[in-house]
C-alpha cells in the first residue's frame, strides 16, 4: 500500500523493501498493486457508502481536471463531498453534457441525491443537472469550488511520480484506488 499511499515509484518502494530485507523486484510490487489494490479499495469504499447513507449528504464539489495520456488530453470527472473526501471520480474524453450526466448519475445512484452541488461555471453541468431536475441545486461561484481543487493536490503529487498514464482504464483503476486509500488515511 506504500505505492499507493505515498507518492512513490515501482522502484521506490522495490528499494524500501529492500532495505528492510525483503528482496522483490518493481514488477511484483505492480502485479501486488494490480491484484489487491482495487479489493482494498473497493472494501474501504464499501465500508464508507454504507456509513454515508445513514448521514446527510448536504453539500457536494464537482470537478474536472485535465489529464494527459498517451499526450491525448482526458477529462477527470471528480465528487468530493463537504468534509474533502472523493466520492466519485469518472474518465472521459470530452467534456460535454452527456459526460457529465454519466457521472453524475453514476454518483447519484451509489450516494443519493446531496441538497447542494456546487461546481465551477462549465456550462455541461448545468444542462446535465436540468436534465436530471436538480437545476434549482447547483451553486457557481469563482472561489465557491475550492474544496474540489485542493483536494487534487495529492492525486496530481502522485500523478507526478507515476510519471504518466498509457490507458483510460488504467487511469480510472488509479484514481478510485487512490482516492479510496487517501480518504481512509487522511480522516
Amino acid at each position: 500500500m506504500m505505492y499507493v499511499r505515498f507518492p512513490l515509484s515501482l522502484r521506490n518502494v522495490e528499494d524500501l523493501l529492500h532495505q528492510r530485507g525483503i528482496d522483490v523486484s518493481h514488477k511484483t510490487v505492480r502485479f501486488w498493486w494490480n491484484r489487491f489494490g482495487p479489493k482494498f479499495a473497493s472494501e474501504i469504499r464499501k465500508n464508507r457508502v454504507s456509513r454515508m447513507r445513514s448521514y446527510s449528504n448536504w453539500q457536494w464539489h464537482l470537478d474536472k481536471a485535465y489529464v494527459k495520456i498517451n499526450g491525448e488530453t482526458h477529462y477527470l470527472w471528480r465528487a468530493v463531498d463537504h468534509e474533502g473526501e472523493v466520492l466519485e471520480s469518472y474518465v472521459t474524453q470530452r467534456r460535454d453534457r452527456k459526460a457529465a450526466l454519466k457521472f453524475l448519475r453514476k454518483s447519484m445512484k451509489r450516494y443519493g441525491r446531496p441538497e447542494i452541488i456546487v461546481t465551477d461555471k462549465l456550462r455541461s453541468y448545468g444542462a446535465a443537472m436540468k436534465v436530471i431536475g436538480n437545476a434549482e441545486r447547483q451553486e457557481t461561484g469563482r472561489w465557491r469550488n475550492n474544496r474540489a481543487e485542493n483536494s487534487l493536490l495529492p492525486f496530481r503529487r502522485r500523478e507526478r511520480a507515476k510519471l504518466r498514464f498509457r490507458q483510460m482504464r488504467c487511469l480510472e483503476k488509479f484514481a478510485a484506488v487512490h482516492s479510496s486509500v487517501h480518504n481512509h488515511f487522511n480522516q
